[in-house]
């Protein structure tokens, strides 16, 4: 059942006006990356880094930290937008919204592209789903690492517990109605 909450999502690998990396502890190691390859493979222009939490050892924002590994791997900073508000996935669309309007005008805006990892990315989908305009489509760039694939998540322990917390704060939202549901 996990899976199929979790994990059963898959890239579409339509172009969108922009790629959106959800912010965490990780996000510079495994995100950026990933956002940085759909970069190169011209599926978006512009890329959004959400996340205002400054993690232990690192002096600046989750956001501003996924900015400057994406300019090492070669990201102009004119193609990059930063949002250093958000504490959350609610905060990161949410806080969002406004430069997205500021750099596209919302209404322009059909496609984004989401990248964060793949047991985040149900709820991260369902959270832009519920709060950004009804028109916009969203595809799915999963970032994995070495332990949050669908084939071994399960044989990690802080993995099995992170996808479990997961699951069970998909549920809670949806039934408290701060996520809109979906076929799962």
């Amino acid at each position: 059942m996990i899976e199929k909450l979790l994990f059963n999502i898959s890239d579409d690998g339509q172009p969108a006006d922009c790629i959106f990396v959800f912010g965490s502890n990780k996000a510079a190691k495994y995100r950026v990356p990933r956002s940085v390859e759909l970069y190169k493979q011209k599926r978006a222009e512009k890329l959004l880094f959400s996340g205002g939490t400054i993690w232990k050892d690192v002096n600046v924002p989750e956001s501003v930290a996924m900015q400057q590994r994406a300019m090492e791997l070669g990201i102009p900073e004119k193609d990059i937008i930063v949002e250093t508000a958000s504490r959350s996935t609610k905060e990161n669309v949410l806080s969002s919204l406004t430069l997205l309007d500021q750099e596209f005008m919302l209404h322009n805006i059909k496609r984004i592209l989401l990248v964060t990892s793949p047991f985040h990315m149900r709820r991260a989908y369902l959270t832009m789903r519920t709060y950004m305009p009804s028109w916009i489509e969203f595809s799915f760039g999963p970032a994995s690492s070495l332990t949050h694939t669908l084939d071994t998540w399960y044989e990690h322990e802080g993995t099995k517990k992170r996808a479990l917390e997961e699951s069970k704060k998909i549920i809670e939202y949806v039934h408290m109605g701060a996520l809109k549901d979906d076929v799962v």
